[in-house]
């Protein structure tokens, strides 16, 4: 079995197919998703698709790259972070290719989710792009390696790679490891510890080979294991396993 730590199903290019995609997701041995909030406008839909669904859970945050929507405060996550269907904190993080002139009101935002997290004692699932030093500075500076979480899609470096897990986190790679270019990715594959691996799909985004260029979904997830079986030179079976184990020791109240 595997678990698709990442997804988007309340997006419109699949809730608009979600009962066939849950099904194809089953089919394809992927046992559970995790439908990720980005702005608190949509919180109510993602708990309507957890509600609906044993096997699929939600977050809540405010993604770093969303303006003009309503900004969280601690108290406000915490308070919704108690809904049980609610595993984690996030998507939030910092984003500098989309917001160049790094603005502090995303700092600020970023380091609201973090102390939430650490109020809830759940983890946190990280946006980075175009902000490693930052990104790295604000999760030592806050503490957050007393919750952990995850770093979504992961595209760093070997070395970035290595003071993340030194902070407590999870490094999930998304459909990127299949890109024939993706170097840094396939590295990262397979040098993090397999205890500390998870995968995802960040569908509908970064459909892996061979459906890249299409609409992601949460069955193809097991392209990315493959991928990185391959890459370690083990079976797939082993990834599934270990991926989906630390899953639920990331999140042991799900189990």
């Amino acid at each position: 079995m595997l678990v698709d730590s990442h997804c988007h199903l309340d997006f419109p290019d699949l809730a608009e197919n979600l009962p066939p995609l849950l099904d194809l997701m089953q089919q394809n041995g992927v046992g559970h998703a995790v439908c990720i909030g980005v702005a608190l406008e949509d919180l109510p839909r993602i708990i309507a698709i957890a509600e609906a669904h044993s096997n699929v859970f939600a977050s809540v945050g405010v993604h770093p790259e969303n303006t003009g929507v309503r900004e969280a405060t601690v108290d406000e996550l915490v308070r919704l972070a108690q809904h049980p269907k609610v595993i984690a904190i996030g998507e939030t993080g910092l984003d500098y290719y989309w917001h160049k002139d790094a603005p502090e009101w995303q700092r600020e935002r970023f380091r609201v989710h973090i102390r939430a997290a650490i109020e809830t004692g759940k983890p946190l699932v990280i946006h980075n792009r175009d902000a490693t030093a930052d990104t790295l500075r604000l999760l030592k500076e806050e503490g957050a390696e007393r919750v952990g979480g995850i770093m979504h899609c992961f595209t760093e470096n070997w070395e970035t790679a290595e003071a993340a897990l030194a902070l407590g986190f999870h490094i999930s790679l998304s459909g990127i490891v299949t890109f024939k270019n993706a170097h840094a990715v396939k590295d990262v594959a397979r040098r993090v510890p397999l205890n500390r691996l998870l995968v995802e799909t960040d569908a509908p985004y970064l459909a892996p080979v061979p459906y890249r260029g299409k609409t992601n979904q949460p069955a193809y997830v097991k392209y990315v294991a493959e991928e990185i079986a391959r890459l370690r030179e083990v079976p797939v079976a082993d990834i599934a396993a270990a991926t989906t184990a630390n899953f639920f020791r990331l999140f042991p109240h799900i189990a």
